[in-house]
């Protein structure tokens, strides 16, 4: 792999079997338990190990892949001492939350939680915690935290934190932390990677030998191991990645434009790159109101897809801090006008 080759192109390119050798030009769909004397889920298969090639190629790491996001954040849990104290953005992923909290009442972990931007609390928090959970920009307030900053205070810091960044928002094409001096970064694959809203997988990437090591031994110990389908269809996913998300940023940037403009809308927040983006209407029930109102545009959970989500995240237990009117989109491969169209009707104007 070239590593003058962009992100884009090593999408495509890297985990794919040598042509030249006769070889087909797709990892084929490997389903088996075992293989010779072990067990799959302790020396992995074919199509597991080129899907983890195309992810680390891209992270710059190794990289272990993982039944579902949330199997991934509990084999990063699993690393960590009984006592240890994570920092945490006060916006993040709920399921990631949910684990830290549970964690937290079963007496595993001390949970600290900080204002994503606050970025003089993080550096602090540096030298005091043992895991710096990082999550840029932050689900569902599209926060951006100050990476560069963060990691190179933990990297200097006498208490040397892990340090853990979920980059399922920024996608490696957009990002890559492990080169800022991250120890992990995760994936819900599940969204932009896979793509196509027809998998549940995760997947951890390390610089760290022992990190690596470490990772693979928890997912072989719990059996988190992914389904045969699922990695086959996660790297046919990634294979887009790049054209996926360039064509989805500029839907989402026209969209954050025109959103900002209209009157209903009280707050647009987008980082300027990216398919995602969240705004606020005036209180929960006009939120309510527009999501039952969109036509093309799904209410549903998920998100990344070529389809394009809304949700208005304070409904979920896990969420109810956030803004109560604040709808978090998912931008899709959709005409970009037609998607105005929807949002500008349901939003109860006219499309401009």
């Amino acid at each position: 792999m070239n590593d003058s080759w962009s992100p884009r192109t090593r999408a495509i390119l890297a985990g794919r079997p040598d042509a030249g050798d006769g070889s087909p030009a797709n990892v084929p769909l490997v389903s088996a338990s075992a293989l010779g004397l072990e067990y799959s889920r302790e020396v992995g298969t074919p199509t597991w190990a080129a899907f983890e090639e195309a992810v680390g190629a891209l992270e710059g790491g190794t990289a272990t892949a993982y039944a579902s996001g949330m199997a991934t954040v509990t084999a990063v849990l699993a690393l960590l001492p009984v006592g240890a104290t994570i920092a945490v953005p006060v916006y993040s992923y709920a399921g990631t939350r949910s684990a830290f909290d549970h964690a937290h009442q079963q007496g595993r972990l001390s949970v600290r939680r900080i204002e994503p931007t606050d970025t003089d609390a993080w550096v602090a928090a540096a030298g005091e915690v043992d895991v710096l959970w990082l999550e840029s920009p932050t689900n569902p307030t599209l926060d951006v935290m100050d990476l560069a900053t963060i990691l190179d205070a933990a990297r200097s810091s006498d208490a040397t934190p892990l340090t853990v960044v979920d980059n399922t928002f920024a996608t490696p094409i957009g990002q890559q932390p492990l080169g800022l001096g991250a120890d992990v970064v995760v994936h819900s694959v599940t969204k932009f990677i896979g793509g196509h809203s027809d998998l549940l997988l995760g997947v951890a990437v390390t610089g760290r030998d022992e990190l690596s090591t470490s990772l693979r031994e928890a997912r072989t110990r719990t059996g988190t191991t992914p389904g045969a389908l699922e990695a086959w269809l996660a790297l046919r996913g990634l294979r887009t990645l790049g054209v996926r998300l360039a064509e989805a940023s500029k839907t989402a940037a026209v969209l954050a434009e025109r959103l900002g403009g209209n009157p209903t809308v009280e707050r647009v927040r987008y980082p300027g790159k990216g398919a995602m983006l969240s705004f606020d209407l005036a209180d929960g029930d006009a939120a309510e109101h527009l999501c039952a109102n969109l036509k093309l545009i799904h209410n549903a959970t998920s998100l990344g897809g070529v389809e394009s989500t809304v949700e208005r995240r304070a409904h979920l237990p896990g969420d109810s801090h956030v803004a109560p009117g604040l709808l978090r989109l998912s931008v899709g491969l959709e005409d970009p006008e037609d998607l105005w169209r929807d949002l500008s009707a349901a939003l109860g104007g006219r499309p401009s």
